[in-house]
């Protein structure tokens, strides 16, 4: 058949199967304390993001974010809000490693993060590990602001390829900002730039010297200084902690794959969290 006698109708329908779909997930998490123990006030979920709420016999309560999209891919968006009220203790992690997949056509993956901890809150923002694959774009930005009593743990995981199928990165886009304020101001600002070659970056000596995963903690308390000397104690040769305030202790970790670093790291992330992580890091 020839070309000139297919349909305006046809033609549209072909130009939309080859645009890339793109998937768009969004979740907004509210939570309040009545009588000493924490509730969902709030839950709102869109698209390819959902929320699963296990019950928990304790005080606290614990949500976990499911991308049903199964990963990120050029041109997705991911939003996550979450809004911690007076006296609430909530940990929010992931059901699975999130992964980046290579795009197909030069766009970028966005992931936002924004979440406001209240007065008294204490907030344990525990996903599970990023991996991103060769030619994967990503571009994460994570907003915390804490009231002048709030409490945060945070721990972030990227990986560079799955080591157990011999996957390399060699073409990566990735920008990823951590941003924790105190009632507005400045607390604590990290940022990650990689583009280009990340294999060949990251076996510089100055920079991973081999590593293909790293880790970044950082732990808001009154207890920091006191958690300091028992957190050295845990740590190998690849990872280091400071104390950059009286309530603020961070933490970076590397390992030369995702399952060396999680065998030392869920020990940490107990000590500093003072209790069990949350089922999913069990599975």
């Amino acid at each position: 058949m020839s070309l000139d006698n297919i349909s305006p109708l046809t033609d549209a329908l072909v130009g939309r199967v080859a645009t890339p779909p793109r998937a768009r997930g969004a979740v907004t998490l509210g939570v309040q304390a009545r009588a000493g123990k924490t509730h969902i006030a709030q839950l709102r979920q869109a698209g390819c993001l959902k929320c699963i709420l296990p019950t928990v016999f304790r005080d606290d309560a614990e949500a976990v974010l499911v991308n049903t999209a199964g990963g990120v891919t050029g041109g997705d968006v991911i939003e996550v809000d979450a809004m911690l009220g007076r006296d609430t203790h909530l940990s929010i992690s992931t059901q699975a490693a999130e992964r980046i997949y290579r795009t197909s056509d030069g766009t970028t993956g966005n992931v936002r993060n924004r979440i406001t901890v209240g007065e008294g809150a204490r907030l344990a923002w525990l996903p599970q590990e990023t991996i991103l694959f060769d030619r994967a774009r990503l571009n994460r930005e994570s907003q915390i602001d804490l009231a002048p009593a709030a409490q945060l743990l945070l721990c972030e995981t990227l990986v560079f390829g799955r080591a157990a199928m011999g996957e390399q990165v060699h073409d990566l886009h990735l920008e990823d900002r951590i941003c924790v304020t105190r009632d507005g101001a400045p607390l604590y600002r990290d940022g990650i730039r990689l583009h280009g070659d990340a294999h060949a970056q990251l076996a510089r000596p100055a920079l991973g010297a081999g590593a293909g995963a790293v880790a970044t903690v950082v732990c808001v308390t009154p207890q920091a200084e006191a958690l300091l000397t028992p957190l050295r104690a845990l740590l190998p040769e690849t990872a280091g902690a400071s104390l950059l305030r009286a309530d603020l202790l961070v933490l970076r970790a590397l390992a030369v794959d995702s399952l060396a670093l999680r065998r030392f790291m869920i020990p940490v992330l107990e000590l500093l969290s003072g209790q069990s992580l949350p089922g999913v890091w069990r599975l």
